[in-house]
C-alpha cells in the first residue's frame, strides 16, 4: 500500500471529480468512540456540543455545525466529533482541513471504514489530488469492509481514473453483485476500455500482418 510520506503525482483533471463531491460524503457519525463514557464532565459537554452540532448540520447549516464540531474536538478529541468536523470543512470545501481531521479520527479509531472512504475523496476533490493515497485509504476501507457496494464502488472510480482497468473492473463487478445498479455502465464502460487497449496493443505487436513486408 501507498505511504502518505511519499511525494505528490502529477495528475491531470479527474473526470470522477464530482461524482466523489457528491456522492462519498454524505453522513455522519451520531455516536462517540466505543468506550466513551459521559462520567467525565469535559466529555459530558463535548458529547452535548457534538450533538448540537449534529442538529445544526440536519437543519443545513454547515458553519454552524463546524464550530460546535470544533468546539467539542477542543474540549475532549473522539474520533466522532472529528469526523464530523472533517465532513463540515469537505461541505465547505476547506479539503486541507477535512483531511487533517479524517487523519485524526482515524488516528482514534483507525478502523472506520467511512473515515477511510472520507479521506481518500477528500485526497481526490483537493487542489492537488493524491490518487495513490485516495488508493491507500480505499483499500483500507474495503478490507473492513468487503461487501460494502459503495466503497467497492468508489473504489473502482478511483481505480479507473488512475488507468488500473482491470481491477476497476473487478471492483465494479463486486459492486454491482452488491446490489449497486449504475455499477453495469461502468462494468461496460471499462470492459469497452480494456478491449480497445487490447486491440491498439495487438495492432503495434512487432510480427503482426501489417509489419510483414509483401
Amino acid at each position: 500500500m501507498a505511504s502518505e510520506a511519499q511525494s505528490p503525482q502529477e495528475v491531470g483533471t479527474y473526470s470522477q471529480q464530482d461524482f466523489f463531491l457528491n456522492n462519498l460524503v454524505t453522513g455522519w457519525a451520531t455516536s462517540v468512540t466505543p468506550h466513551s463514557t459521559a462520567s467525565d464532565p469535559a466529555e459530558a459537554e463535548a458529547i452535548r456540543c457534538m450533538e448540537q452540532g449534529t442538529a445544526k448540520l440536519e437543519e443545513g447549516d454547515v458553519q454552524a455545525a463546524k464550530e460546535l464540531y470544533k468546539r467539542s474536538a477542543d474540549i475532549k478529541k473522539n474520533a466522532s466529533s472529528l469526523f464530523n468536523l472533517g465532513v463540515t470543512h469537505y461541505h465547505l470545501k476547506e479539503y486541507d482541513d477535512a483531511i487533517a481531521a479524517w487523519k485524526e479520527s482515524i488516528a482514534l479509531q483507525p478502523t472506520s471504514p467511512d473515515a477511510h472512504t472520507n479521506l481518500a475523496s477528500a485526497y481526490i476533490i483537493s487542489p492537488v489530488p493524491r490518487p495513490d493515497l485516495a488508493l491507500h485509504h480505499l483499500e483500507i476501507a474495503s478490507s473492513l469492509s468487503p461487501e460494502d457496494p459503495e466503497i467497492a464502488f468508489n473504489h473502482a472510480a478511483v481505480l479507473e481514473a488512475t488507468g488500473k482497468l482491470e481491477e476497476a473492473l473487478e471492483k465494479y463487478k463486486l459492486s454491482k453483485q452488491f446490489g449497486v445498479e449504475r455499477a453495469a455502465m461502468h462494468i461496460r464502460n471499462v470492459s469497452a476500455k480494456i478491449l480497445g487497449k487490447k486491440m491498439n496493443q495487438a495492432e503495434g505487436t512487432p510480427g503482426s500482418p501489417d509489419d510483414k513486408s509483401a
